[in-house]
């Protein structure tokens, strides 16, 4: 009797990550390939060479598939099967769902959602909002986006782009690259952070260049001025966006993660602290800013969950 297993796969903006679910929602198997810079076609040929190394090991463990659950780096498409991602170039209307489905010569589910939903329900089935109904995942990495989920449901919006808050509005002046990515993200973004950081170096002459925020956040535990200026101005940011998720959706927790939270997770009382001056006084009280559990697997555990009703039972 072979055991019934899922796939989950988290497409990324550097690589494809999957692993095999078993009944007990525990990844018994993983595969990850790096994207390093490739196209439409390229990156759906990865998709598949990650589902075939997972499909193998399969057979190897006598274990059988019902189900693919996909974590996207943008917006599917439920009536046409299609993803828009935009920075994999060519995914504006990719297939994805077809391609996954025509790949199998059994009958399997194929579940594709968005990567900020399937951050938070990955949290909610094995991390650090388990047992929540009302949490929000804040994922800062190369830009900024959240899942929210309320009542235990994931808030979405008429065109399921809710959570799209880089493009939160937290200043009073108006400039043009907002246009491009958001304020919230050109602020306090791993790349945001990074960007503004080299202005200050470009205007003290320093010679620093191709500054990332990783070595932004080493520079600011080596006191260096530049490094503190703009990791202080992220954090007032963070606080801002903090106050508002609270005072709108009242949630029980806030976790952070992304490639930022990371280094930044130190800074929570920080966080904490700017936004309790401008949130909702009560609700405030009543939220917990924590660090991801899952870390970089939040985005796997929720697409894992995606299929999880297809985990029980055994087929001959």
């Amino acid at each position: 009797m072979k055991q019934n297993v899922v796939f989950g796969i988290d497409i990324g903006g550097t690589k494809i990550s999957g692993g095999i679910f078993n009944s007990s929602g525990n990844i018994i198997c993983r595969e990850s390939i790096l994207i390093d810079k490739m196209e439409r076609k390229q990156v759906g040929n990865l998709v598949i060479k990650v589902i075939d190394h997972l499909q193998t090991a399969s057979a190897n463990l006598s274990l059988k598939v019902t189900a693919v659950g996909v974590a996207v780096p943008g917006i599917f498409n439920a009536q046409e099967g299609t993803v828009w991602a935009p920075n994999i170039p060519g995914w504006e209307s990719f297939p994805l769902h077809d391609l996954i489905s025509n790949h199998f010569t059994e009958e399997v589910a194929v579940e594709i959602d968005n990567d900020r939903a399937c951050y938070i329900l990955g949290e909610s089935w094995k991390g650090a909002a388990v047992g929540c109904k009302h949490a929000i995942f804040l994922a800062v990495g190369t830009g900024i986006g959240a899942g929210i989920l309320v009542n235990g449901t994931i808030l979405r919006g008429k065109s399921d782009i809710a959570g799209a808050i880089g493009w939160m509005a937290l200043t009073d002046e108006l400039i043009p690259p907002y246009s491009i990515h958001g304020c919230f993200e050109h602020h306090a973004s791993g790349k945001g952070i990074a960007a503004i950081a080299q202005q200050g170096y470009n205007q003290n002459n320093s010679g620093t260049t191709g500054i990332t925020s990783k070595e932004v956040f080493k520079a600011y535990g080596e006191n260096d001025p530049v490094a503190i200026k703009s990791v202080e101005r992220a954090i007032e940011f963070w606080g801002k966006a903090v106050a508002n998720l609270v005072s709108l959706f009242n949630p029980e927790k806030i976790i952070f993660g992304g490639g930022v939270f990371g280094p930044a997770s130190q800074f929570l009382d920080d966080i904490y602290r700017h936004a309790t001056k401008w949130a909702q006084p009560i609700s405030i009280k009543q939220v917990q800013l924590v660090i991801t559990e899952l870390g970089g697997d939040a985005g796997l555990y929720g697409a894992g969950y995606l299929v999880k009703n297809h985990l029980s039972g055994k087929n001959g």
